[in-house]
């Protein structure tokens, strides 16, 4: 009898941005790296003889917690992948839910005719992951292996396995980054003792837990912003008035704003790149504004962010990890691994927020109207 346990990978950011990541490569996050310690002590006292991982760079992340501290050698396999989402591929799922509403509701509904545009459908993603978890099962007879691999893909393993039809998919419950099922195979068939088991991690490390669509069975979602360029002669005022509410309310009404100024940035970098000013939208409300400038700094592999803005009304929901989500989206195939921005020491709500997502110190701005501190967060895949 040969045991699998099959393993999702840690907290990615996917699951931070709200972006849709199948054969994407992203980054474990801050809160992911916490998840693994909890579950590299999860299989301290487990026997594994071999561990296997997709070859994303969130599933070989993931897979430390358990081939380095028992001294063992990672596989990577492509076919353990998550489901190709297509042209899908690392646009933000407001986007989707924006555009493409009745699509993605398929999806949702785990609909078996659906197809993600230009990649696979649910059906062929389960197949794919079967066949590489009984390849692998095979070739261990007796032996205890260890498998990361993806959300959906776990998901869809797990219902044929189990049998379930495709009218049944959409019964089957979804798994918290690092779930744990346990299979065992006896040559020809798996049985399921248990699956997508998240008892190893506290509340505050969980990643699904937080999330309202979650907490509420599916019976609301979360906030997925959507984004597109400033369309700049009829909504430069949207940019101007946010520009002068994040102004008086960081320096003050007695620091003078140089509107003129910043509106010269603008038009500079609109002529760099079309989402030099990019607006962020909540459903149909707008919820902030990103502003991108892909020259400065670009000699470090740097990106950097002239303003990063969350409208009053939506600021107590975490939404700005969307914007920098849209930044890292565009900034990384361009080949930065940073990215940087400033500002105000006083700023504290900013200051905390960039220092839970990353953000560091590295300097000052000098010759500025006000003092601003220049910080920067890493994007590269080392670590």
């Amino acid at each position: 009898m040969t045991t699998i346990y099959l393993v999702r990978h840690a907290e990615a950011e996917g699951n931070l941005y709200r972006r849709i990541h199948g054969w994407y490569d992203a980054l474990v996050t801050d809160n992911g790296f916490a998840q693994m310690k909890c579950l590299e002590e999860r299989f301290r006292e487990i026997l594994v003889d071999e561990v296997w991982s997709s070859d994303l760079y969130r599933t070989k992340t993931t897979a430390r917690a358990v081939y380095v501290p028992k001294g063992l050698t990672l596989h990577a396999d492509p076919q353990l992948r998550e489901l190709n989402f297509g042209i899908w591929e690392d646009r933000p799922w407001g986007e989707v839910y924006q555009h493409e509403g009745e699509e993605i509701a398929r999806f949702n509904a785990s609909d078996p005719a659906w197809r993600a545009p230009g990649g696979e459908n649910l059906a062929e993603a389960g197949e794919r992951l079967q066949k590489a978890v009984t390849r692998i099962a095979r070739e261990n007879p007796g032996k205890t292996v260890a498998i990361f691999s993806h959300g959906t893909a776990i998901r869809q393993f797990l219902a044929n396995v189990q049998g379930l039809s495709p009218q049944e998919w959409g019964k089957l419950g979804h798994s918290e980054n690092t779930a744990v099922s346990c299979l065992d195979f006896d040559g020809e068939t798996f049985s399921v003792r248990f699956q997508n088991d998240a008892s190893h991690l506290p509340q505050e490390l969980t990643t699904l837990g937080k999330q309202l669509w979650w907490k509420q069975g599916g019976k609301a979602r979360d906030v997925n912003l959507w984004f597109r360029p400033i369309r700049w002669e009829e909504e430069q005022g949207i940019y101007l008035e946010a520009r002068h509410e994040a102004w008086v309310s960081t320096h003050g009404e007695e620091v003078p704003f140089d509107g003129e100024g910043f509106l010269q940035d603008a038009r500079l970098h609109l002529s760099r790149t079309p989402w030099g000013v990019t607006l962020a939208f909540a459903d149909g409300e707008l919820a902030g504004v990103l502003q991108l400038d892909p020259e400065r700094y670009a000699q470090d592999q740097a990106g950097y962010i002239p303003f990063c803005y969350v409208s009053p009304g939506l600021r107590e929901q975490n939404l700005g990890v969307q914007l920098i989500g849209q930044a890292v989206s565009f900034y990384r195939p361009m080949g930065r691994d940073k990215l940087r921005l400033r500002c105000a020491p006083y700023n504290h709500r900013a200051q905390h927020f960039y220092q839970k997502y990353g953000f560091v110190k590295i300097g000052d701005e000098t010759g500025g109207r006000v003092p601003l501190e220049i910080l920067e967060k890493y994007m590269g895949y080392e670590r």
